[in-house]
């Protein structure tokens, strides 16, 4: 069964809208939400975590534009945009709340560093900032946590990711890391971050 469409009313400047989703209600559901994780089915582990792999390689063998005390950041391999890049914990933690105080400040840092070498290098109008925690929430590599920050700019998004089921990509991986990398590495001292590489 699904509901009636209603009008949404934002308080901001904008006018009134419809809210065009549907809903299907289904409360049955709610027997498996409520059920403990551990008696969830879950996929098995059958990959190395990239997260845990790529700070042992080097910097361009393993994509890392900056390697901190606590996080690093790396290029995203399937990135959403050019210059997608994902801050990282090197401990090897799902959730944001399993974090210690000094990893939840570098974290939080290096995030609004990579926005900083963003700016620098590539001039993006806008970002997108986000963490999906736990598998249900789409994370891609649930049992590590990663914040993306991809660089957005007006009139990025075109036909080809919709028709052609392909996204273009004006820069190869290797030739942005080395930009951000280099980046980082002049910019991480104002934000009292280690610049080594």
């Amino acid at each position: 069964m699904t509901d009636e469409r209603v009008r949404v009313d934002d308080p901001g400047e904008f006018p009134p809208q419809e809210d065009t989703v549907e809903r299907l209600w289904t409360p049955q559901r709610m027997t498996y939400v409520l059920r403990n994780s551990e008696d969830r089915p879950t996929k098995p582990k059958t990959k190395e975590c990239p997260f845990c792999t790529g700070p042992k390689k080097s910097d361009e063998d393993g994509l890392i534009a900056w390697r901190g005390t606590h996080v690093f950041a790396i290029m995203n391999l399937y990135p959403y945009n050019v210059g997608h890049l994902m801050i990282c914990p090197y401990r090897h933690v799902g959730f944001i709340t399993e974090l210690d105080d000094a990893e939840l400040f570098e974290f939080e840092k290096a995030t609004t560093l990579a926005m900083k070498v963003m700016e620098k290098v590539s001039h993006p109008d806008g970002y997108n900032i986000g963490i999906n925690q736990g598998e249900v929430a789409g994370a891609g590599v649930a049992a590590h946590l990663h914040q993306h920050v991809v660089p957005r700019w007006n009139g990025d998004a075109n036909f080809m990711p919709i028709v052609a089921q392909t996204r273009t990509m004006p820069i190869l991986l290797s030739d942005q890391r080395a930009a951000y990398a280099q980046c980082f590495a002049e910019l991480a001292p104002a934000f009292n971050l280690p610049s080594h590489n």
